[in-house]
């Protein structure tokens, strides 16, 4: 009997999900035929996404190499980016790196390519924080403004340097705005500057924090990113930065030396050429047990899917902790039509649960479930913020 060929589209944290998923629970086998896998990624190893503002702020390297995984052995990892999706002829095409046309032949296949930062218009000015390659420049840019600080003797240049706007206040925004204060007050500090001169506003269009939770959550948040040295402005949307100066809606002006832009996530852009049935968000239509519509052999989780729990009508939201048992539940799906058994359905978590780091042995998390809410700060959360991170990249 010739190989099952299973194609992973996408090495972010639902394609590295989905692989090791997969293997763990066919064990390389199906039908007594064995299962070739093999991982496309445009980018050369696993890029940890949820930590861009790492980079941004501190320098840290996030790139984490195909051979580290255990579960690695024996895939077959091509740096290309897949162009489109043949259902009818059960094949993919795509380009490598050198620009070459090519297309493989698949009897499974996962989409799993994941969300981009939303981005606004070029007029708007800024930077948003949406790879490798912005994050390098944002923490070059903030760096260099603070070198230029030491020297600047016009007072209000000075302070214009050393302040930062985040607009968009998720936890992206709240994460990145945490972090590259504290990072830009140690750096302020070796220069001889004096770090209380650190601005960070973090720029919010709601009235309060965290509004997937209740208000005493938003507030203890707003009292730790206050110790952290940000500043939260409420109500308010950036229309547009140009010059060193960000314009509010209200007509109000900040002086800065950087505008970061984190306002949400978006199905990935590159679904739009696949062929795949989308939802007009751009999400893959996929039945309770994440099946492509209209393609047989085709599966679809993380943030590009559209998964409904069958029993609440409830969609799951474009975050990583959605993700924790749809991978799981993928393979046992898989196996299930495999072997033509009645495979798993989709069920939401069964907790609410989110964690928020704030800089080194600093966080929040909140859990509700059966009404009761909880909330843990201080080391333990940042120690769980920690746990979840790396769950997501597959190291734990």
């Amino acid at each position: 009997m010739s190989d099952l060929t299973c194609i992973i589209i996408g090495g972010g944290h639902a394609g590295l999900a989905a692989l090791k998923a997969i293997k763990e629970t066919t064990r390389g086998m199906a039908n007594g035929r064995r299962i070739r896998f093999v991982l496309f990624d445009k980018q050369p190893g696993h890029v940890r996404k949820i930590l861009l503002f790492r980079p941004a702020a501190g320098g840290e390297e996030i790139v984490i190499p195909w051979t580290h995984y255990e579960f690695s052995e024996g895939v077959e990892f091509v740096h290309s980016t897949v162009i489109s999706v043949d259902r009818r002829e059960k094949q993919i095409r795509y380009e490598d790196v050198q620009g070459k046309d090519a297309r493989m032949q698949y009897d499974l296949l996962v989409v799993a390519v994941g969300s981009v930062v939303r981005q606004p218009g070029p007029e708007q000015g800024g930077i948003s924080l949406t790879d490798l390659q912005t994050a390098a420049v944002i923490r070059e840019r903030w760096r260099a403004n603070l070198r230029q600080a030491a020297h600047e003797k016009n007072p209000k240049e000075r302070k214009r340097l050393m302040t930062v706007a985040v607009t968009g206040a998720g936890i992206s925004g709240i994460e990145t705005s945490s972090e590259l204060a504290l990072e830009m007050q140690k750096e302020a500090s070796s220069l001889g500057l004096s770090p209380s001169d650190i601005s960070v506003y973090l720029v919010s269009g709601q009235e309060r924090l965290f509004m997937e939770g209740p208000k005493k959550v938003g507030r203890k948040l707003d009292q730790m990113l206050s110790e952290c040295g940000v500043t939260v402005v409420y109500n308010r949307k950036v229309m547009r930065e140009e010059a060193g100066v960000v314009t509010l809606n209200n007509g109000d002006r900040l002086s800065v030396g950087l505008c970061i832009w984190t306002i949400g996530l978006i199905p990935n852009p590159a679904l739009r050429t696949m062929g795949l049935p989308l939802t007009p968000d751009g999400q893959v239509l996929v039945d309770e047990s994440y099946r492509v519509q209209g393609a047989p052999g085709v599966y679809s989780i993380g943030d590009c899917a559209r998964i409904v729990d069958p029993k609440t009508g409830k969609a799951a939201l474009m975050r990583c902790a959605e993700l924790a048992l749809q991978d799981d539940r993928l393979g046992k799906i898989m196996l299930a039509d495999l072997e033509g058994r009645p495979a798993p359905v989709h069920k939401s978590a069964p907790i609410d649960l989110y964690c928020i780091g704030l800089g080194k042995n600093r966080g929040l998390v909140w859990g509700r479930k059966w009404g009761l809410s909880m909330i843990v700060t201080g080391k333990l959360a940042w120690k769980f913020r920690k746990v979840a991170w790396d769950a997501g990249s597959k190291l734990r």
